[in-house]
């Protein structure tokens, strides 16, 4: 009996386990990821709802002006629409590299395509802002859109092709720079 509720405890735990980690890249950039679904943690959150994250971006810019990693941590609010398939997220995140921080806000969105029972796949794209009242040290402004092709191959492992482009804006006479704006290919794992 006790190996009964152990193993449906376990598969409980696992049905709802949105806890992730990744990693994309291309010829020339390395991004890491994790994600912690906070439902997990605490009983008064909803799994799948609300999540922190970090991520790190060593991207190969041409501009030698500034070719520092990038590192990032986020929270993020998600919500299904009905029975649509669609997810809308609202989040916000600090970036930061040697000398520029900024606190972008944004919003997410996840549509799970229509074709479950061959492979579980989704469209998602966000977009961040920062406006030079949340930008600092010598950040002027910070914009970044994503769009990603996300594929469940194996259980709780995705295969990921995406495109990110993101632009910074510097006070001083750097002015306007894109980051990194490249394609990549990744691997996700929920846990």
């Amino acid at each position: 009996m006790l190996k009964k509720i152990t193993l449906m405890a376990t598969c409980a735990a696992s049905a709802f386990a949105l806890n992730s980690a990744g990693v994309n890249i291309n010829n020339e950039d390395l991004e890491l990821n994790a994600k912690l679904d906070i439902g997990q943690f605490n009983d008064s959150v909803e799994p799948e709802s609300m999540f922190v994250g970090v991520k790190y971006l060593d991207a190969d810019n041409t501009d030698a002006i500034n070719n520092d990693a990038l590192y990032e941590v986020s929270f993020l609010m998600k919500k299904p629409m009905g029975e649509s398939g669609l997810k809308v997220g609202l989040g916000v995140k600090m970036n930061h590299t040697k000398d520029y921080t900024t606190l972008p806000l944004g919003v997410e969105f996840g549509y799970a395509l229509p074709v479950l029972k061959l492979v579980p796949m989704s469209i998602n794209a966000n977009l961040y802002y920062a406006p030079k009242v949340l930008s600092f040290n010598d950040a002027q402004r910070y914009f970044e859109y994503r769009l990603e092709y996300d594929a469940q191959v194996i259980k709780h492992g995705h295969v990921v092709l995406g495109y990110r482009h993101i632009a910074t804006d510097y006070k001083d006479v750097r002015g306007d720079f894109t980051y990194n704006a490249s394609a990549y290919l990744g691997f996700n794992f929920e846990f």
